[in-house]
């Protein structure tokens, strides 16, 4: 679907946080050069004061800079701090969700009947909404809630890496339409950033959002001086585990989507200090101190798979997700991410297509 509106596809970011204002700064670069698209990005900013008094969009529009979130990073001048949700996304035919996740639900609720028609959007938002009838990803509340096709873009980005350049790659999973997969591809990529599609909207999803429950897993045995061995051992369980629950919930999951990549970031390095403080220091208090209002999502998705994990009775078939999310809420001492290993259970019977429930 071209749109027929002279042709030029105009680009909207929903948010403005870390990664928001990074995916915006390398939007921006390319809206600059491809003749396809509109040079302006309007990213969505929650509008807050910052101590100077000064309102968070104004900053951003006067300095091209978000000092808050991405300090010292210019975004470019065509990338439009707008704290009007409504006027932000009134022109845009291709939309960015890149929010904290447990506000994407009132967000889209908010842009029911507000969007233009043949609209498609793509979430780069790790996590899933947790309903009683089971888990429910977060693309599929945008498509669900705005009758939207919504593709994903998941990778092991470090957002601050990406912001300076250092070469990156990601993976695009769509659903059925791999024209507007293959045009969210080319609008995100960039000399340092390759972008990759793949057929799995739900493996690629689950991937990128499993993956910060492992770094945290990750970030413990750092902070406890394991050592490189252990931590190879609790990522390579880790994966399996993430395979697995994957193909538990979506069946149609393809096992390649699943790499190995690098497990970094702001989740892994605040595990790393709880581990340090021997989990006398709540993740709540680190995250405060350590992050500077940016949010951890790993431990909020470690709920969520907990809870899934709970209704099914699926504990025990997922010691390392399980045990993640006991030593986040102080039950278990981080101590024991190494200890439950030894009776890792046989998730062999998910390497088959059919899960037996």
């Amino acid at each position: 679907m071209e749109n027929g509106h002279a042709g030029k596809h105009r680009v909207a970011v929903i948010g403005s946080g870390n990664w928001g204002s990074v995916a915006s700064r390398l939007l921006a670069s390319n809206t600059a050069k491809l003749p396809s698209f509109h040079d302006e990005v309007r990213m969505w900013v929650f509008e807050e004061t910052l101590p100077t008094g000064e309102k968070l969009s104004e900053s951003i529009n006067q300095a091209h800079e978000n000092c808050k979130y991405l300090p010292g990073i210019k975004l470019g001048t065509n990338v439009i701090a707008d704290p009007d949700l409504e006027s932000a996304v009134k022109d845009a035919d291709m939309l960015v969700f890149v929010t904290p996740h447990q506000f994407v639900e009132g967000i889209c609720k908010k842009l029911v009947g507000k969007l233009r028609p043949g609209v498609e959007a793509i979430s780069l938002i790790k996590g899933m909404e947790v309903k009683m009838e089971g888990p429910c990803m977060i693309s599929k509340l945008i498509t669900d809630t705005l009758g939207i096709n919504c593709c994903v873009l998941m990778g092991a980005n470090i957002a601050n890496e990406i912001a300076v350049e250092k070469f990156s790659e990601a993976t695009i999973g769509y659903r059925e339409d791999k024209e507007a997969a293959n045009r969210w591809a080319k609008l995100f990529t960039t000399p340092y950033f390759l972008v990759a599609i793949v057929e799995d909207i739900e493996g690629v999803e689950l991937c990128g959002t499993l993956k910060n429950v492992v770094a945290i897993a990750a970030g413990l045995v750092d902070g406890l001086d394991m050592g490189n061995n252990t931590k190879a051992a609790i990522m390579r369980i880790g994966l399996r585990e993430m395979r697995a629950f994957s193909k538990l919930l979506f069946p149609s999951v393809r096992d390649n989507t699943f790499f190995e990549s690098c497990v970094g970031g702001r989740n892994r390095r605040v595990a790393e200090a709880f581990a340090r403080n021997g989990g006398k220091r709540s993740f709540d208090e680190l995250e405060a101190e350590m992050l500077h209002g940016q949010k951890l999502q790993g431990v909020s998705t470690a709920r969520e798979v907990y809870e899934v994990l709970t209704y099914h009775g699926w504990q025990e078939l997922f010691p390392l997700l399980s045990t993640v999310h006991e030593i986040c809420i102080g039950q278990l001492p981080p101590t024991s991410i190494v200890e439950y290993s030894e009776h890792t259970p046989n998730l062999s019977f998910v390497g088959g297509s059919t899960p037996c429930y």
